[in-house]
Parts: structure tokens; sequence; C-alpha cells
């Protein structure tokens, strides 16, 4: 029991610290991306000064984010006279904390045994081996797209309570967007619950270390092209980020539903915002990119398609995996703010055309492809 226990308050601080620690990185990556895409120096300005010397650490613009994060605690929380003040305290903690719970059931490693970690550990652990996952669900797939959708209520209450109509506008697109996206998204998931069989998201990842003709790991995006652009594609949509910004647009619409919002208030919207920017990677990695899977890599070490093998130590197994799944989560967030900054913004019809007639169509024609494939094979 204490065992379980205290790996467990490991893998939720690990997961908080992850979330937390690649959202404030990728808010410089925001930046300096965009920066160098337009031929800019980019954030440089924040620095740390050596004591009693003149010497200024700028780290690229590293410390932007730790500035910003100060400026928003200690900013005045304006809080202007809404319709409903309970909702509007609410809606940040309904947008940022299903973000965060959603990651709970992300795999982002293999097996842990701490007992095979240190000689000093066996006895307490003993042979115990635990999967690095917050919570391990059978459902993960459900559990996903059931929290996910509680965003959409504190969008409303936020943008509702405002009393602003610039807010209520915000938050009306916000809504129909984000309801609208997720039926493509679903369809995208579906079908990738047709392929491998299973709604757990650990499942998924070891049937994706299995090897195409004995070579090619058989990733989801070998396996399932199309529904990983249809799923990359609505999940974009789904966090409102360009070019699918039209509720939190800035000129249109000032900052949207959370209009009304300053300090720490405001900072949570802005923050869940990168933080889903970190689940929505971890989730492409996950289902599409092999998850913290390494092409050839066991839980003993490497073995090798032409022949060969190289044993490894428990621990170093495990680093791989953490590692790989840390570095193909930051290259997938990457990517999306590269989208971020190449793409102009639709309108909005055509924005919900987009969504409905092209998306929809195209993640059933793929659902029906998947499952008449997997019949073949079941048949065969």
């Amino acid at each position: 029991m204490m065992p379980d226990l205290i790996v467990t308050v490991l893998y939720i601080a690990y997961a908080i610290g992850f979330m937390l620690g690649l959202a404030t990185l990728f808010t410089w990556v925001e930046r300096k991306q965009s920066a160098i895409m337009a031929d800019r120096i980019g954030a440089n300005r924040c620095y740390l000064r050596v004591p009693f010397t003149d010497l200024k650490v700028v780290a690229w613009g590293l410390f932007h984010g730790i500035a910003d994060g100060a400026k928003m605690l200690l900013k005045e929380n304006f809080t202007p006279t809404t319709y409903d003040r309970f909702c509007y305290n609410l809606a940040p903690w309904l947008v940022a904390v299903p973000v965060l719970l959603t990651f709970a059931v992300i795999p982002f490693g293999g097996n842990l045994m701490p007992g095979h970690l240190s000689p000093a550990l066996h006895p307490f652990f003993g042979d115990a081996a635990f999967g690095m996952q917050v919570a391990h669900l059978d459902a993960g797939i459900l559990v996903i797209l059931a929290i996910s959708g509680v965003g959409i209520i504190g969008t409303m209450l936020a943008g509702w309570s405002s009393n602003n109509k610039f807010s209520l506008l915000g938050a009306a697109r916000a809504a129909s967007q984000m309801i609208s996206y997720e039926v493509s998204m679903g369809l995208a998931l579906i079908s990738l619950v047709v392929t491998y069989g299973t709604l757990d998201l650990n499942e998924m990842v070891l049937k994706q270390r299995e090897l195409i003709m004995g070579v090619v790991p058989a990733w989801g995006i070998f396996v399932q092209p199309l529904a990983f652009v249809l799923f990359l594609t609505a999940a974009i949509a789904e966090n409102k980020r360009v070019p699918f910004d039209l509720p939190e647009c800035e000129s249109e619409l000032v900052a949207g539903y959370f209009t009304e919002y300053s300090a720490m208030k405001m900072g949570l919207f802005m923050l869940s915002e990168f933080i889903e920017i970190v689940v929505v990677s971890a989730l492409l990695v996950t289902l599409f990119l092999g998850g913290y899977s390494v092409p050839w890599l066991t839980e003993t070490g490497f073995v090798f398609p032409f022949g060969g093998a190289l044993a490894l130590p428990h621990l170093a197994v495990v680093v791989l995996q953490m590692a790989a799944f840390l570095v193909k989560v930051t290259l997938a967030g990457c990517f999306q703010i590269q989208i971020r900054w190449s793409l102009p913004r639709f309108r909005y019809d055509q924005l919900m055309r987009f969504g409905w007639q092209f998306l929809l169509p195209l993640g059933g024609l793929n659902l029906v492809g998947t499952a008449f494939v997997r019949w073949l094979t079941l048949r065969g």
C-alpha cells in the first residue's frame, strides 16, 4: 500500500512539473520561434544580473517567462461589476483544471521497478513494477473526451458572467467551435480504437512497439496517417489557436471570452492554453508517434531487427523512455507553434464550414474504411 502511494505521489508531482515546465518553455518558444521566422531578434530584454558585477545573464530571453509569471501575480486583480460573480471566479478553474486532469491517463514511460534502481530500495519495493502513468484506466480515450468537454463550460461561463458583449461573442464562438471539432476528433480517436482494439492508451503504445515488415515501428502515423491529420487539425481547433483563434482574436474581440479578466485569473486562461499545447502534443505522441517507446528498445535493452542486441540496465531503459517522450512532446509542441505563425486566420463561416463539411465527412470515411480493413483482417 505504502509503495503504491509513494510512487503515485511522485508520478503526480512529475506530471505537474512536466506540464508547467514545458508550458513555460513554450511561452518562450512562441516568441523566439516567431522572431526567427520574421527575421527578428525576439525576446532578449529580461535578464539576471550577477551580484556585485555588471554582467547580465540574458540566456536567449528564457527569463521572460519568469517575468510574465511574476507580473501576473503582482498585478491588481481588477474585478468589474459582473452579472454573476460566482461564475466569474469559477470559470478560470473550469478551463485550467480539466487540462491538467487529462494528462493523468497519458503514459510517460514504461514499467518502473524501483527495487532494481538501487539495492537500498529493494527491501522496501521488492520486485514490484509500476506503470509510469498517474491513472492506469482501461477506458483512457473515453476519459479524455469526457474531461475535455468540461473546458467548454468554463469558456461559456467566462464570457456570460463578464457582462461584456465582446466576451459573450467570444464565448459563443468558442463553444460552437469546440463542440464542432470535437466530433471530428472523436471520429479520429474511434478509428484508432478500431485499429488497436483497445481504449487503453498504454496498450496502444505497446502495440506501436511492434514492427512493420520486421523493421519499421508500427507507429500510428504510419498505420493511420489520415487519422493523424484529422486529430492534429481538430486538436488545434480545440485549443483555439491560429488558424482557429476566432474566440479570442485580438483584432476583433480584444481577448475574447476573457477580456474582463486581469492578473492571475487572466494568467490562468493564458497558461491553460500553453498547457493544452503540452497535453495535445502528449496525446499526439502517445497515439501516433509511439509514445515513450524508442525503436527496437525493449525492457532489457535494444534488440535490432537484423540481428544483435545491446543489454541495458533498468535505469538506462527508464531514462531513455522518459527522455524519448519528452523530446517527442517538445518537438510536437514546437510544430504546433510553427503552424500558429505560418497560416492566416479563417473567417468564422469558413471555420465552421471546414469542420462540418470537410473534416467530419473525411473522419466518417476514414472510420468506415478502417472498420472494413479491420473486418477483413480478422476474417482472414
